[in-house]
């Protein structure tokens, strides 16, 4: 683990990255040093709010990518596991949170944190789990933090370049994948809107980052191998998770909220937990009550992990609109505990639809910016029922809402040989198609 130290000029970005063997690698402190318009503006003696704003990173401002994601969440409460063909006994793996147990966040925490709240506040670790929201239906918190983190990493190298031609290397999953982003006259702009379309730009990414990964997920990637991970993939509160996770981190580079680590993990904190307490979350116990009553229809408490089709329902609609599945009440009731979801149902409330950003001050962000992936050849005959020509040489984010509709096809085709083998789960009665 190395310790750089970047080299600062004085009217250049004041920015200084240091980062320190004691943390991890992406530590980083950023000292904003103003740009001499800025300068000048402010000795005015009616300063320019927007030239105020002309602050300018260096190429050394790039914050490196996450590489792992957070070990969390297949859908479900108390899952059975299994390693192989050998069935753990007497062990189900818990996985629901409640909004005051969710911890601090943490920067790339990985599997394990231990992160301060706030300034005055103690330490904790991340809380990583699923929760249900009347609004928002099931939230995945690791999926949360993961887009967030990365839309951050994206901004401190999109920024530094913004308008030119610029190439970013993402971590590897089933091939090479990149974020390629044109030249684009950024003359026009003031320096609040080239920072505001820096911040599209990332959250754009950032959330393409995530749909890549469920489709990797699908066609055979493996963060560990001897575990799968189809069980998770398209999964239906993944992306709508993840657009959260680059809404919130939008938000927080816009209002100038993530110059350092610290700074980031405190903002990070306590607008996750709003914007959960803003969804209208349920306890632990009402959250495994919603699970049971889906149980056999959403997914199958008796088909261990990491079984693909312990996941019954899945969702295919990638893009940047994203709609939450909020349980009905006639699934509600089929709960041993409806008595405790009795009281959410009596005033529905209506879901809340989620849209990222396509254009900022009149960039077109998909014309700009695109995330490439490539296939390689150990994970090419998972491609067989999509044609050749749409991922034979690699393709982008704007082609994933295709692949998509392809994979959607053929888990039609294998969902229903997997009921007729098991006629007895509800779902069986009912068509797969629906």
């Amino acid at each position: 683990m190395k310790n750089i130290l970047t080299r600062k000029s004085l009217f250049g970005a004041g920015v200084i990255f240091v980062t320190l063997t004691a943390c991890s690698s992406n530590d980083w402190q950023v000292r904003a040093i103003p740009s001499e318009a800025a300068v000048k503006t402010a000795l005015d003696d009616t300063p320019d709010p927007a030239l105020l704003r002309d602050i300018l990173l260096p190429q050394q401002a790039a914050l490196g990518l996450p590489e792992s994601v957070r070990p969390c969440c297949a859908f479900g409460n108390a899952q059975r596991v299994q390693v192989g063909e050998m069935p753990i006994p007497f062990y189900r793996h818990a996985n629901t949170v409640d909004l005051e147990s969710i911890g601090a966040h943490a920067f790339d925490a990985g599997g394990f944190s231990y992160q301060k709240i706030s300034p005055d506040e103690g330490k904790s670790t991340e809380n990583n789990g699923v929760l249900y929201t009347l609004k928002g239906g099931f939230i995945d918190l690791a999926h949360i933090r993961d887009t967030a983190d990365n839309t951050v990493a994206i901004f401190y190298q999109v920024y530094p370049n913004l308008g030119k031609q610029t190439s970013i290397k993402l971590p590897y999953e089933i091939g090479d994948r990149s974020i390629e982003i044109e030249a684009f006259d950024v003359s026009g702009l003031t320096p609040e809107q080239r920072w505001e379309v820096a911040a599209a730009i990332a959250a754009r990414m950032g959330f393409a980052m995530a749909e890549a990964h469920e489709i990797a997920q699908w066609h055979g990637y493996r963060s560990f191998a001897l575990w799968s991970e189809a069980v998770s993939a398209y999964s239906i509160e993944d992306l709508y998770s993840n657009m959260l996770g680059a809404k919130i981190a939008q938000a927080l580079i816009t209002d100038n909220l993530v110059m350092s680590r610290q700074q980031f993990n405190y903002h990070m904190t306590s607008w996750l937990a709003a914007t959960l307490a803003w969804l209208q979350p349920l306890s632990v116990d009402q959250t495994n009550a919603l699970f049971d009553g889906v149980d056999g229809l959403w997914w199958d408490s008796n088909n261990p992990l990491p079984n693909k089709f312990m996941l019954l329902k899945r969702h295919y609609q990638l893009g940047h609109i994203q709609q939450p599945y909020l349980v009905p009440q006639t699934l509600a009731k089929r709960s041993p505990s409806w008595p405790l979801l009795a009281e959410g149902y009596q005033n529905p409330v209506a879901p809340h639809r989620l849209s990222i950003a396509q254009e900022a001050h009149g960039v077109v962000l998909d014309d700009v910016a695109k995330l490439y992936l490539h296939v390689d050849d150990k994970f090419k005959a998972s491609f067989e029922h999509i044609p050749t020509g749409l991922w034979q040489h690699g393709f982008d984010h704007t082609q994933f809402v295709e692949i998509a509709e392809y994979d959607q096809q053929q888990d039609v085709i294998e969902l229903e040989a997997h009921l007729q083998q098991y006629p007895q789960l509800p779902l069986a009665n009912l068509s797969v198609k629906e």
